[in-house]
C-alpha cells in the first residue's frame, strides 16, 4: 500500500538566523484534487495608476466592440486579448459641489472610493474606504500583509498641494477608512523590508552594515530552502528555484542602487537606500517587488502611483524636458499635446512590463494574470479640462472578458467597475461608492 504524504502547509516558510521568508504557491501545498482546480486558487487585485490625466484622441480606440489599438495602447499589444477597454466612465462626485473649482484634490482620492471628500488644508480630512481595502478587509488574515501601496513618488510636505486641499488627497489612492489614509512606499528598499521583515529584525547601523556587506537574505535561509527542496518534485523544485532568483535578482538591483548613492556620500535619511536613479529602473523594480509579493501570496492587493498627482516630473530619456502636469494644461498646443501624449506611452509601456511579469509568473498550472484583476486608469480624461467625466480605464486579467472595447454614456459612475471588479474577486457587495450597479459584459461567467 502506498501511503501519500500529507499536503505542505500553505503557511510553511524557509528560516534562519531570525529570519523567515515566504514561499510561493508549490503544488505540494495542496491535495491532487485542489491543485488541478484551478478555479481554487486565490484571487488577486492590483491598480496601476498614472497622473495628470491622458491625451484622450491617442488612448480611446475608435470604435465600440472589437479591441483596436491606438498608438497610446500600442505598448498592450501583446495582452490585446488579456484587456478591455471600459470608455465613459466618470466621478460625478468629484464635481466641486459649491466647494473651490480645483480638480487634482477632489478626483485622485475619488479614483478608488467614488465619494466627494471634505475640502480641507488641515488633519480634519474626509473621503471613504476604497476599492482595494474593501477586497483586503474580505480576505482578511489571509495573507502577511492585508495590502501593499506601492509609488515612484515620495510624499508631498504637509499642507495644501491643490487649491483648498490637503496633500494627503494627492499622495496616495487607498483609504482604510474615511479619516485613515494610506501612505505609499517610494522606496524600494523600504518594501523589500515590508515583505521579508528585514527592517524590524535589523536597526539603522545593521542595514547599512548589510548593504556594504552585500548579503542576501538567502544566505540566512539557504541550509532551510535546500532541506526543503529535497522533499519537492521536479516541478515545485524549479518553481522554488526560479523564486529564490526573482529575490536575488531584486535584492543585487536594490543593492546597486543604496552602493551607487553611498559612494555619492549622500545623507541616509535625506536620500533613503535602494532608489536607482533611472526612472525606468525604479518603475521596473517596484513592479517587480509587487509582483513577487503575489507571487509568495504575502498580498493579494496592491496598489500603484506611477505618479503623485500634480507631478512635475519630466522626461529627458524620452525627448520630453518639460513639466508632466504643465504639459497636462495644453491650451490645444500641438506641441504641447505630441509631448504630453509620449509621456503617455511610456507609462503604458510600464503597464505593459506589469502585464508580462504577472503573465510569465507561475500560479500552478496558470500564471498570477490568470486569477488577477488588473485596474489601470487616471483620475481625468482630458487634463486640459480636468475632464473627470470621461476617464481613460484599462481592466485586464483572466476575470475580465478581454479583447473588446466596451462604451458606456458618459458619466457612468466609475463606482459601477469598482463594483463589478469586487464581484469578480467573490466580494458579496451590493454597492460602491455612488454606484447604480454593476456593468454588464465586462466579467467572465
Amino acid at each position: 500500500m502506498i501511503i501519500k504524504s500529507p499536503p505542505l502547509s500553505r503557511r510553511t516558510v524557509l528560516r534562519g538566523l531570525g529570519t523567515t521568508m515566504a514561499l510561493p504557491f508549490l503544488e505540494a501545498m495542496a491535495p491532487a484534487a485542489w491543485a488541478a482546480d484551478a478555479g481554487a486558487r486565490p484571487k488577486r487585485l492590483a491598480i496601476f495608476y498614472t497622473p495628470n490625466g491622458m491625451m484622450m484622441e491617442q488612448f480611446r480606440p475608435a470604435a465600440s466592440g472589437a479591441l483596436e489599438l491606438p498608438p497610446t495602447l500600442e505598448p498592450l499589444q501583446p495582452f490585446r486579448d488579456r484587456i478591455a477597454v471600459v470608455s465613459g466612465l466618470g466621478h460625478p462626485m468629484a464635481a466641486a459641489m459649491g466647494d473651490r473649482p480645483a480638480g487634482h484634490g477632489r478626483s485622485c482620492p475619488a479614483f478608488l472610493t467614488g465619494t466627494h471628500v471634505k475640502q480641507t488644508e488641515g488633519p480634519d480630512i474626509r473621503c471613504a474606504i476604497s476599492m482595494d481595502q474593501v477586497y483586503a478587509n474580505h480576505l482578511g488574515e489571509a495573507t502577511q500583509l492585508s495590502s501593499i501601496e506601492a509609488g515612484i513618488d515620495q510624499a508631498s510636505l504637509l499642507g495644501s498641494c491643490d487649491i483648498g486641499y490637503s496633500c494627503t488627497y494627492t499622495n496616495g489612492l487607498s483609504w482604510r477608512s474615511p479619516t485613515v489614509p494610506l501612505p505609499v512606499t517610494a522606496n524600494p528598499r523600504t518594501l523589500f523590508e515590508q515583505l521579508f521583515g528585514d527592517g524590524d529584525a535589523l536597526d539603522e547601523n545593521g542595514r547599512l552594515a548589510q548593504l556594504r556587506r552585500q548579503t542576501s537574505l538567502l544566505d540566512f535561509v539557504k541550509e532551510d530552502a535546500g532541506r526543503l527542496s529535497g522533499q519537492l518534485g521536479a516541478a515545485d523544485r524549479h518553481k522554488l528555484d526560479e523564486y529564490l532568483d526573482a529575490t536575488r535578482d531584486i535584492e543585487k538591483r536594490i543593492q546597486r542602487a543604496a552602493g551607487k548613492q553611498a559612494s555619492q556620500n549622500a545623507p541616509p535619511l535625506e536620500s533613503p537606500a535602494g532608489i536607482p536613479d533611472s526612472f525606468n529602473d525604479h518603475v521596473r523594480l517596484m513592479i517587480d517587488l509587487q509582483v513577487l509579493a503575489m507571487q509568495a501570496d504575502i498580498t493579494r492587493v496592491s496598489s500603484f502611483m506611477l505618479g503623485r498627482e500634480i507631478s512635475n516630473r519630466t522626461y529627458p530619456e524620452i525627448g520630453v524636458p518639460d513639466s508632466h502636469h504643465m504639459l497636462s494644461h495644453h491650451g490645444f498646443d500641438p506641441a504641447k499635446k505630441a509631448k504630453l501624449a509620449l509621456i503617455n506611452r511610456y507609462h503604458m509601456e510600464f503597464f505593459a512590463y506589469q502585464l508580462k511579469r504577472m503573465a510569465e509568473t507561475k500560479d500552478g498550472e496558470a500564471s498570477l494574470l490568470d486569477r488577477s484583476v488588473v485596474l489601470r486608469g487616471s483620475a481625468f480624461g482630458d487634463p486640459n479640462l480636468h475632464d473627470h467625466m470621461d476617464l481613460p480605464v484599462i481592466v485586464a486579467g483572466g476575470l475580465i472578458k478581454g479583447g473588446q472595447h466596451l462604451q458606456f454614456p458618459r458619466g457612468t459612475p466609475m463606482s459601477n467597475l469598482l463594483l463589478t471588479g469586487l464581484h469578480a474577486l467573490d466580494v458579496p457587495a451590493t454597492s460602491f461608492g455612488d454606484s447604480t450597479g454593476p456593468l454588464g459584459g465586462l466579467t467572465v461567467a
